[in-house]
């Protein structure tokens, strides 16, 4: 018997006229008026998903960002990002003083599964922080019963999402709206579940589509991207809510933009075309 389709199911379409915006910065404005973005991740061999995080997050206007990550990493992410504060930690010990200064963190990008990245999300977890959790992070968030701080934003693809909600990818697929709204609720959290027509849902049902994107967006790296996007937007004073719904628009008519001239779009390319869209959106002086 087919389900009954109720008004209040209907999910809202992301638009730039329906979106929060930041407000325009005072003329005596300093670094520390704008968050400090913590990005943890990195293991060996995926150093470079640290990075593009961090520098998203510096591109939409956070005040301050830094990276922990793999000491082997650290040189590079220097020469890569000299803007950021980069600590090498080989323990979640030596994460727990920048936890302290932080005010926003991102975590799960390059985490990896193992020790290191197990050790590092509970110190994480523990923090009365705004956290933004993607890749490894959602995985080890499926096999382990932590609780995420008060808002806080999930990333999931859909094969993350099915992970956590202990179904098929399928299944996630055959009811997307249904499989956002039960994420946003058995966390507590926004969840941005990933693919074409990003759905945004909050713990009360509040459910919103993004339209916008470009099958060019297909690669690696556009996923860490977006979680540095998330975290400057909430760095700046959005909510949970807002700051997903304006970072996943953000995100996808980047793409869409760059996507027109056709394949081979890498993640780094969207940076300066999110920082142009988010000033014709959010003027940073009045």
């Amino acid at each position: 018997m087919p389900q009954t389709k109720h008004l209040g199911n209907t999910p809202k379409t992301l638009s730039r006229d329906t979106l929060a915006s930041l407000p325009p910065r005072r003329v005596d404005a300093h670094k520390g008026d704008f968050g400090h973005v913590l990005v943890v991740g990195g293991d060996l061999g995926t150093g470079g998903a640290v990075l593009l995080s961090a520098e998203a997050a510096l591109r939409c206007g956070a005040g301050l960002v830094s990276v922990a990550t793999r000491p082997e990493h650290v040189p590079a992410a220097l020469a890569r990002l000299p803007e950021t504060m980069c600590l090498g930690v080989s323990s979640a010990n030596q994460l727990m003083a920048v936890l302290e200064r932080a005010s926003v963190l991102v975590v799960g990008p390059g985490l990896g599964q193992a020790a290191w990245g197990r050790s590092l999300l509970s110190a994480v977890a523990n923090a009365a922080l705004p956290q933004v959790w993607d890749a490894d992070a959602l995985n080890l968030l499926a096999g382990s019963p932590l609780a995420l701080p008060s808002a806080s934003i999930l990333t999931p693809h859909p094969g993350e999402a099915a992970r956590l909600l202990g179904i098929s990818t399928e299944a996630v697929q055959a009811d997307r709206p249904g499989a956002a709204r039960k994420l946003a609720r058995k966390y507590a959290s926004v969840c941005v579940l990933k693919g074409a027509g990003t759905l945004v849902a909050d713990p009360a049902g509040q459910l919103a589509v993004c339209g916008r994107g470009h099958p060019a967006m297909a690669g690696a790296g556009l996923g860490d991207v977006l979680t540095g996007v998330l975290a400057a937007l909430l760095a700046q004073g959005l909510d949970a809510w807002s700051a997903a719904c304006l970072g996943t628009w953000l995100h996808a008519c980047a793409g869409e933009r760059l996507g027109l001239k056709g394949r081979g779009l890498a993640a780094s390319d969207l940076l300066p075309v999110i920082r142009e869209l988010l000033e014709e959106h959010s003027a940073c002086q009045a």
